[in-house]
């Protein structure tokens, strides 16, 4: 199938096609809140790419949900292995960058990341992602720990894919 350009998109690399289901793009709403911080609601569209190497492109932007102000932007590239893991960097717009590693699972549509290291001006010190798809909705958790707050829950999110 032609893209709008008239240029068929490469196929998939073999270590991307156990992703295959999250390639795309998903919008929908979140919620977000930490001791630090009062909870809030928000609108949120991620994309995931591919252009036929061992790797996916991210990016993600996040807006307020009661006015549509900008928020939040990040973006990155996750990479799978043949064994089941995952790398991933984040380069997030507070000037955050994570580099995390993980584990995904094709079956039960699942994937799961934990810091490896982390990045920037702030004091976090630890950030967990866990995505899982179910029919046509992404949906997924970030815990995050500070300096001075231990992990726990940050931002949770259901997104339908476009």
């Amino acid at each position: 199938m032609a893209s709008e350009s008239g240029i068929s998109p490469p196929p998939l690399h073999p270590l991307v096609q156990p992703l295959a289901f999250l390639l795309g793009t998903w919008r929908g709403e979140g919620e977000g809140g930490f001791p630090t911080i009062q909870a809030f609601n928000y609108g949120e569209q991620i994309q995931l790419s591919h252009w036929g190497k061992p790797v996916i492109g991210y990016t993600q932007k996040t807006w307020k949900a009661s006015s549509g102000e900008p928020m939040h932007a990040e973006s990155g590239y996750w990479r799978p292995k043949p064994d089941g893991s995952i790398e991933v960097i984040i380069a997030q717009s507070t000037c955050l960058a994570e580099v995390q590693k993980g584990t995904f699972d094709e079956q039960s549509k699942t994937v799961s990341l934990k810091s490896a290291m982390i990045g920037n001006a702030t004091k976090v010190n630890e950030i967990w992602r866990n995505f899982e798809v179910s029919n046509d909705e992404l949906m997924y958790t970030v815990s995050m720990a500070t300096s001075s707050h231990a992990l726990q829950p940050h931002l949770r999110a259901t997104l339908k894919k476009l």
